[in-house]
């Protein structure tokens, strides 16, 4: 196979791991960030204080976590043709990409928020401030460098999940790679593939570990 063959397979495939890695990040995060909050505030000590509310996010939380993406990816192939009507393409991909990856991002959230100086908190409690100003004026921009590199690695696993999915018709790079890479042969095609995920990653990373310098400047200006 040579370049004119390879580009348009590897153009649409980084088109399609490119949509399903963006819309599956932008639902994590949706769902993520609450119940990473969640774990925070209703643990012993917690500005909402409720074990049992915890310990079941924790036990979903870890069983998401647990079950490797490609059962869950086949478990939830009815639930997939519930919300989109296929379990096939980049759309239908959505679902279990971010469904199995909510529960990771959730857990990165709880870690950044944790580190959060409790001072803080007091001292906004001390003023009158109640639950939801402590979350939107506390927690969440002192936590924000350590929230955008939860979300840049959540990237990267999507990425990788994404090329999984590839394999059980959800297009995309992981698809080019096992059906003109693997099945026909085609090695040069297979490294090229993995040279572009690469890429992919490496300027997921760049741009995450750039986001999180330029907050600490300004941080550093503003002090």
């Amino acid at each position: 196979m040579n370049w004119s063959e390879m580009q348009p397979l590897l153009t649409q495939g980084t088109i399609d791991t490119l949509y399903m890695v963006l819309w599956s990040t932008v639902v994590s995060i949706i769902g993520g960030l609450p119940l990473g909050i969640l774990l925070v505030l209703t643990d012993k000590g917690g500005l909402l204080q409720n074990v049992a509310v915890n310990k079941v996010i924790g036990v979903i939380v870890n069983i998401g976590r647990s079950l490797p993406f490609i059962i869950l990816l086949i478990a939830l192939i009815p639930f997939t043709t519930l919300v989109v009507g296929t379990f096939i393409g980049p759309s239908a991909m959505i679902v279990p990409l971010a469904i199995g990856a909510i529960p990771f991002f959730a857990r990165l959230v709880e870690t950044a928020i944790r580190e959060v100086d409790h001072g803080l908190v007091e001292a906004v409690q001390a003023m009158g401030g109640g639950v939801p100003t402590v979350v939107f004026k506390v927690l969440l921009p002192q936590a924000l460098p350590s929230l955008i590199s939860a979300v840049t690695t959540t990237v990267i696993v999507l990425v990788g999940y994404s090329a999984m999915a590839g394999a059980v018709g959800g297009e995309g790079l992981g698809s080019k790679a096992v059906t003109y890479g693997y099945q026909r042969f085609e090695t040069e095609f297979m490294l090229v593939t993995v040279v572009v995920l690469i890429a992919i990653v490496t300027i997921v990373q760049i741009v995450g570990d750039g986001a999180i310098r330029l907050l600490a400047r300004r941080g550093r200006t503003a002090s």
